[in-house]
Parts: C-alpha cells; structure tokens; sequence
C-alpha cells in the first residue's frame, strides 16, 4: 500500500511541475495566435490605403496618359502627390487635394 501512494504522489508531483506549466504554455500561445490574427486583421485595411496612396492618386483617378504627362507629381511616385504639392507650395496644401478621394482615406502619420 505504501508503493500506491508513493507512486501518486510522484505522478501527482509530475503532473504539478510539469503539466501545468505546459498547459499554461500552450494556453498563452494559442492566445497570441488569436491577437496576432485579430491584429492582422485591423490592419489589412490601412494596409490597402497604404497601397493605394503609393500606387499614385492618377491609378485611382483613372488619369488618362495627357493627364498624366500634364502633372508634374507623376514624375515623382515616391511620394503621394498632396505631398509633392505641399513641398512645392512651401507647406500649403491645394484646394484639389482636400476634396481628393486618395488624400481623404490616407492614414494619418504618427510624429514620434
């Protein structure tokens, strides 16, 4: 009867040093799989403006090829075009930027 109990508690002893913590492990990681997917999830949106911004307002426009040659951020798609037309007016944004789609939907920078 003696060897009964001492082989429950070594199992008990097992289970609370090592089973425990595993499960609490396994546990903790299939949480951060969840907030990972969730944040990759709020994040896909302002990933696609991004794309959009980058790709040029004349894609989202739809500018034809004259329209295109005609405006001078064409030549720069580096940046957005209200930013080449910021550098350009010493800081002052165009009226044409305000009401364009691309600039409304632009995510907006964060200043660390």
């Amino acid at each position: 009867m003696d060897i009964v109990i001492v082989v429950i508690t070594f199992l008990t002893g097992l289970v609370l040093r090592l089973a425990i913590p595993i499960a609490i492990t396994l546990a903790f990681i299939w949480l951060l799989r969840r907030l990972d997917e969730r944040w990759q999830a709020q994040a896909k949106p302002e990933t696609e403006l991004i794309q959009v911004r980058n790709s040029g307002c004349w894609n989202v426009k739809k500018c034809t090829p004259e329209m295109r040659a005609r405006c001078s951020a064409y030549a720069h798609p580096e940046i957005p075009c209200w930013q080449y037309f910021r550098e350009q007016n010493h800081g002052h944004l165009p009226e044409r930027c305000l009401g364009c789609k691309v600039f409304k939907e632009a995510p907006m920078p964060i200043f660390v």
